[in-house]
């Protein structure tokens, strides 16, 4: 995919030299240039990466969306957190990440939201996981599906209930006694047998199980 990343310089018309490294052929773009330069583009060539420490950095979201709609955007954020993570994700944002990551990690940020995919932290990603399983439980109804708890051992059913709860696999590994690698290959485990491959699509999975989520002391002990 010849995608042509474009960065939209920060307040003092500065642009992180990691990302530089990560997109030697990218472009920079100054203030006097910004919003004209997406007119008569295509949105499925180009993906747009914008710097957080900007204040202006929302507003211009808003209107390269408006001038380019459906443009692939990415918040360089130089200190992620996840309110401003969670705004930029409602304001159209297809990833979040930290403005002096390493090069490598940029370039696997951009491949996956290139072919379609969401890039958020792991704090964020937790948060997204539990509003969205409390969302789900709220208006789905259980269907008449195959079951997918009848598919789980009880140890991994426990892990599936903590981690459509929104637990991370640490506070899993802390609440069950065992560890995040045990945790991480029972996850393993369950991600097969469901045929899903993150945790969001297993809450989605299991949002229609007719089975509430529950990530209690008791229901987590050995």
């Amino acid at each position: 995919m010849n995608t042509q990343h474009i960065l939209l310089s920060g307040p003092k018309g500065e642009a992180p030299s990691r990302w530089l490294q990560a997109f030697p052929l990218g472009h920079v773009i100054d203030t006097p240039e910004r919003v004209a330069h997406f007119q008569g583009r295509v949105a499925a060539q180009c993906l747009v990466w914008l710097i957080s420490a900007d204040p202006h950095w929302s507003a211009n979201m808003a209107s390269i969306l408006a001038t380019l709609p459906n443009a692939p955007i990415v918040i360089l954020s130089n200190a992620p957190a996840t309110l401003e993570g969670l705004h930029a994700l409602h304001q159209g944002a297809r990833g979040y990440t930290h403005a002096h990551a390493v090069p490598a990690l940029l370039k696997e940020v951009a491949t996956v939201v290139e072919h379609g995919g969401l890039w958020v932290g792991p704090e964020l990603m937790q948060r997204l996981v539990g509003a969205t399983n409390a969302a789900l439980a709220a208006r789905l109804q259980p269907t008449n599906s195959l079951n997918p708890w009848a598919t789980l051992s009880a140890r991994e059913a426990q892990v599936a209930r903590a981690v459509q709860a929104g637990c991370s696999n640490k506070e899993v590994a802390n609440q069950m006694f065992i560890s995040e690698r045990t945790v991480k290959a029972h996850l393993s485990i369950v991600f097969e047998k469901l045929n899903v491959r993150d945790r969001l699509q297993l809450v989605l999975r299991l949002a229609t199980s007719g089975e509430p989520a529950s990530a209690s002391a008791q229901d987590l002990t050995p």
